[in-house]
């Protein structure tokens, strides 16, 4: 109330005074002796005139804003945002802001400097725009408006400095209101910033919860493909030891007590316990153990894999996949049997597994579904997009030989030299 009343007050008696020092000024040559009778009520008329048009600055401020105070009722108004962006993507939101503001005609930014400025044309809100273009009244109207911003780069965030006001001399304020156009224009880019910021926020959001279920899917997927490698070596094994069990329990004893320990070491583990080459090493001699009772002296086993690579991360069932493979379509087909070679070598930033026979190489009777080798390529794939590697090519003089190449990380507090 206190504010409105001074607003009323200031504009009349400047409207008052303007109007006494012209009325002086006009007819002080012709009225020498005393100023003719209609002068102080030319000056009540205006004085009147000048409050109404504060009267309807009021009402209008309080129907844009309901709170009437010495700022809201302004016509040049100063905000500061702060804004949770990096400076570069605040100022592209704020001039795009800017830029689409009723009656925005010009608006000229300097990216380098982070500073925007626009020209606003102001519409009139109270009669038609006929009557605000008379060249006598055009003066009295607030004229257009400006927009001026100006972002401050910070850590984490950035804040954001915006003036809106009349493009006209500050001292006019005196006399001319602009209606709350100024504060009406304030509070639009206010909300315009708004809105971006949160279809920005709603946009990294969906971003996020897209790549959190492009994570979930993924590990479904290896999950399956993890899956499909296991049951059927476990169905034969269990098959073998149990005719073991009729012709040689001995054997059989032996081959249960290697399930056992290939199975412990194939049990689940949780997403943040990766399994090692010395693990994988460890479940594929179990395997190998089991398959030499089952072959006898036709498969011979050579491992050189040192003991510092052995902490090395490793996907889980990739080596014994590619042993595994080597027997089941190199060396059981072939009549002699023959030799499996596990070799570890360590090669800049990264570690090549390699699984190599001497069986019947990529000959017709040898081949298989490829089901297990295209497990391994699609899970190195999802594990480790383009830095991890797998090749498989003829052994000399006869067989195959399978390789891994993933990057070498080692298992927490396991690196040696």
């Amino acid at each position: 109330m206190w504010s409105s009343l001074m607003l009323v007050l200031r504009t009349s008696i400047a409207w008052g005074m303007c109007g006494l020092l012209i009325v002086l000024f006009i007819f002080e040559g012709l009225f020498r002796n005393s100023p003719p009778n209609f002068v102080p009520i030319l000056l009540v008329i205006g004085a009147f005139i000048a409050a109404i048009s504060a009267a309807s600055h009021i009402r209008r401020v309080r129907l844009i804003d309901q709170t009437v105070t010495s700022v809201t009722l302004a016509n040049r108004h100063r905000r500061q945002i702060e804004l949770p962006l990096d400076a570069n993507t605040a100022f592209a939101l704020i001039e795009a802001s800017i830029r689409e503001l009723p009656g925005a005609e010009r608006v000229d930014s300097a990216a380098d400097s982070l500073q925007v400025r626009a020209k606003i044309k102001r519409v009139a809100p109270f009669h038609d725009d006929y009557w605000s273009e008379l060249p006598v009244t055009k003066w009295l109207n607030s004229g257009d408006n400006q927009i001026y911003a100006t972002v401050s780069p910070g850590i984490d965030a950035c804040s954001v400095i915006m003036i809106c006001e009349p493009t006209r001399a500050g001292w006019t304020d005196w006399f001319i209101l602009d209606s709350g156009v100024n504060l009406e224009n304030t509070m639009a880019l206010g909300r315009a910033i708004s809105r971006r910021v949160a279809e920005l926020r709603k946009t990294e959001k969906e971003a996020t919860q897209q790549t959190v279920t492009e994570k979930e899917l993924t590990v479904a997927k290896l999950n399956l493909l993890h899956a499909q490698v296991e049951p059927h070596f476990l169905y034969n094994t269990l098959a073998s030891a149990q005719i073991l069990t009729r012709s040689d329990p001995a054997s059989a004893d032996q081959m249960l007590g290697n399930l056992i320990t290939y199975l412990r070491h194939s049990l689940p583990k949780t997403e943040d316990t990766p399994s090692t080459i010395g693990v994988e090493l460890e479940r594929t001699r179990a395997y190998l153990d089991i398959m030499k009772i089952r072959m006898g002296s036709r498969l011979q086993v050579q491992i050189e894999v040192p003991d510092y690579l052995k902490p090395v991360l490793f996907p889980s069932m990739m080596l014994q996949t590619l042993v595994e493979n080597a027997i089941k379509h190199g060396l059981e087909p072939q009549t002699g049997g023959g030799t499996i070679w596990i070799l570890a070598r360590a090669h800049e930033n990264n570690v090549a597994l390699t699984v190599a026979d001497d069986g019947r190489g990529f000959s017709a009777e040898g081949a298989g579904t490829g089901i297990g080798l295209r497990n391994v390529r699609e899970r190195l794939r999802l594990a480790y997009g383009n830095t991890a590697s797998f090749g498989i090519v003829a052994n000399f003089p006869k067989g195959v030989a399978a390789t891994i190449n993933v990057p070498t990380t080692f298992i927490q507090g396991e690196q040696h030299a």
